[in-house]
């Protein structure tokens, strides 16, 4: 898993609403491996039926991956 979920895993032992988020997707055997677009998984999620916080998190999660890159 590369992109955006590569970097999401490493949260993946984080305790906190990141971590929740790493972790399902780690799980989710559907999560998307591209395109690297934050509307990728937001599509995906709101698919999935996520709440609006997990939609906030991934939010926050993606500015700090772009961030980064």
């Amino acid at each position: 898993m590369g992109g955006f979920g590569g970097w999401l895993a490493q949260f993946a032992q984080v305790r906190g609403a990141i971590g929740d988020l790493a972790r399902d997707a780690a799980a989710d055997t559907d999560w998307p491996e591209g395109p690297d677009e934050l509307e990728t998984y937001t599509d995906h999620l709101d698919a999935a039926g996520a709440s609006p916080a997990a939609l906030e998190t991934l939010t926050e999660a993606w500015a700090r991956y772009a961030a980064r890159r």
